[in-house]
């Protein structure tokens, strides 16, 4: 699947990768998988959200490729990942699964970070030995793990069936997007990110969005609105930092009171002002910051690093 048209220069530019590989899911499916910075320094992996990318995490992979070993991915149907008849939070635990076996060293865990579908990736594989194992600790951005589409606010109602019926619609268009207005971004802007946000970061986030196409964007969406994860949550072992936005209309800070308050050995929960759903790029330094936090504290030096 050829590279869709990112930012092209500037700070949301996504970075050329060290390396490039392919895992294969348990069902074959084929995932597109990028390695930046020195092979012996600790790792990072990086989940993408709903209608996202490798791309998504520039600022990210820009600055701890410089000190630190990070592993991004395309979800399947996503980026070049190419889709999959299969779509399920099964299916997306078995993607991180294979990720996680192609890149790590026998013995070497990593901070797994997830942003919205990414880190409900993560709660779906919680409890499999394969993150059991691998995962040294955990950051959970922007999420929720059910009732996503009855707690978005998306649609500037009173919570209630009419609310939660008028946001499934939005939310589960079959409509092409169309190419990358100044309306496009208007609307892109009021539903995911903050009032405050960069117009570069705004552009470069619809570009990363519209670029998903159109099947895709639907089939995940019929599976985020079932979505229930409300189990994984607590089988969830790993040391886990939540951040979410306070004005996060996708997942609001509703769902991340719910995870922090519901994991095992969750390590702090970050509410950060005039935030939208799109942390990792509103605000690169506070997302970085929180990984390389957990890196400080919970991931061990490769011998001969």
């Amino acid at each position: 699947m050829s590279r869709p048209r990112y930012a092209a220069s500037g700070p949301y530019a996504p970075p050329a990768p060290a390396r490039e590989l392919t895992a294969v899911s348990a069902d074959g499916a084929r995932l597109h998988v990028e390695v930046h910075g020195a092979e012996k320094a600790p790792a990072v992996v990086l989940a993408h959200g709903w209608t996202c990318s490798t791309a998504f995490w520039a600022a990210q992979l820009r600055d701890l490729a410089a000190d630190h070993r990070v592993i991004a991915y395309d979800q399947r149907g996503h980026g070049r990942s190419p889709a999959s008849a299969t779509c399920s939070p099964e299916a997306l635990a078995d993607d991180l699964e294979a990720v996680l076996g192609a890149t790590l060293a026998p013995g070497e865990r990593a901070v797994v970070v997830g942003h919205s579908m990414g880190a409900m990736t993560v709660v779906a594989a919680a409890g499999r030995p394969a993150l059991t194992e691998r995962a040294a600790a955990v950051l959970l951005c922007s999420t929720g793990v059910s009732r996503l589409v009855a707690e978005s606010t998306v649609i500037p109602m009173r919570p209630g069936r009419t609310r939660t019926w008028l946001t499934r619609k939005v939310l589960g268009s079959r409509a092409p997007l169309g190419p990358v207005t100044p309306l496009a971004r208007r609307i892109l802007k009021y539903g995911t990110m903050g009032a405050g946000s960069a117009p570069a970061a705004v552009d470069a986030c619809a570009r990363i969005v519209h670029a998903c196409p159109r099947r895709v964007r639907y089939a995940w969406s019929r599976v985020l609105d079932l979505l229930d994860l409300d189990h994984g949550v607590r089988q969830l072992s790993a040391p886990t930092a939540v951040l979410v936005g306070t004005h996060d209309r996708l997942t609001p800070p509703v769902h991340a009171r719910a995870l922090a308050a519901a994991l095992p050995h969750c390590v702090g929960l970050t509410v950060a002002p005039g935030l939208g759903h799109m942390t990792p790029l509103e605000a690169p330094e506070l997302v970085t910051g929180k990984i390389r936090e957990l890196v400080t504290t919970y991931v061990k030096v490769r011998e001969g690093a």
